[in-house]
């Protein structure tokens, strides 16, 4: 059995290895731990937090069926953002199909989305902050999505280009280009903001 009081020590490929043979307890230390991060991306991903939180559970869904999948040849990161990601796409690939975006959908009535500026403890700050926020968030949603998933796991989630390589499938090198190319747009998407600050 895993020693919660360790939690934090134990590395996450050893945790899926204790869960594959059966303790149920790593399997609660692996939501835990990745809860809300995978929430923070998908929704980054799809701009909607009610989805990011159906396809996080989704995802732990996936991994708790198919523990027998992984394999120690690539980080646990990695192999649960890769299913994570493929799920967001595919919740893409529906709305598409049902035509249930708008541009008067995207990120307008979700609060929880807020720029990380501690400075501005002012209610006019606040607003500002969160008013910014939802700007962003509608032109992060904007972007095509190969240069979206991108985005978000290398300059929200903090990946490096070798491991979003490997989580989604495509080489380093282009990585690295849709990263530059998805913040051009968003720069230029985005100057007006830049300008004020």
């Amino acid at each position: 059995m895993v020693d919660t009081s360790n939690n934090k020590r134990i590395a996450d490929e050893e945790l899926i290895a204790r869960f594959q043979q059966g303790d149920e307890k790593a399997f609660n230390i692996i939501v835990e731990r990745y809860k809300d991060p995978l929430i923070n991306f998908v929704y980054h991903f799809l701009g909607d937090r009610i989805d990011a939180e159906d396809v996080v559970q989704e995802t732990f869904l996936r991994v708790y069926r198919n523990k027998h999948l992984y394999r120690n040849i690539a980080k646990f990161s990695t192999w649960i953002y890769t299913i994570a990601s493929n799920l967001a796409k595919t919740e893409l690939r529906r709305r598409r199909r049902r035509r249930l975006l708008s541009l008067s959908q995207i990120g307008f009535d979700d609060k929880d989305f807020e720029l990380p500026d501690e400075e501005t403890q002012t209610p006019e700050g606040i607003v500002d902050g969160e008013m910014h926020g939802q700007i962003i968030q509608k032109e992060i949603d904007a972007l095509p999505v190969k240069f979206k998933e991108v985005v978000v796991l290398r300059d929200v989630q903090e990946f490096s280009y070798e491991e979003i390589s490997q989580i989604l499938g495509i080489p380093i090198g282009t990585v690295k280009s849709r990263v530059n190319r998805g913040r051009l747009r968003l720069q230029k998407k985005l100057k007006h903001l830049l300008e004020e600050n």
